[in-house]
């Protein structure tokens, strides 16, 4: 199976939206944000292995309290997720921090700061 087929992207998909409700849901971890969220899944093709790039809205400390929580609890997850997606190997799941969403809001911020300065400047000009 090649790491770009058709079934793959379908596991995928299916791994993150059982991930997500598995993090939201039925973790009890008082170390996970819960403003975390399952951005994407890399299985791997002989589905051993997986990455789960993971978004955590909130500081720095509850990024790292929120992925040691998640680290923890590996094996619970890994139990919950064979329970919920039928596949012949359960991956083992890697966290990895996405910080994407969090660069968006930033971008997004400095956009609207850049738009407010240039609304300024333009109403200054008229003005005169």
């Amino acid at each position: 199976m090649r790491k770009n087929s058709i079934k793959n992207i379908r596991i995928n998909e299916e791994v993150q939206h059982a991930l997500s409700n598995i993090i939201r849901g039925e973790l009890k971890d008082p170390r996970i944000n819960p403003l975390t969220s399952v951005v994407a899944v890399e299985v791997a093709p002989d589905l051993k292995t997986a990455k789960a790039y993971v978004s955590v809205l909130g500081d720095e400390k509850s990024q790292k309290d929120t992925l040691a929580g998640l680290r923890s609890a590996e094996g619970f997850i890994r139990t919950k997720l064979a329970k919920a997606v039928n596949l012949r190997n359960t991956p083992e799941i890697k966290f990895v921090l996405d910080q994407s969403i969090e660069y968006g809001i930033a971008m997004s911020k400095k956009i609207d700061e850049v738009t407010k300065d240039l609304k300024t400047e333009e109403e200054q000009e008229e003005e005169q």
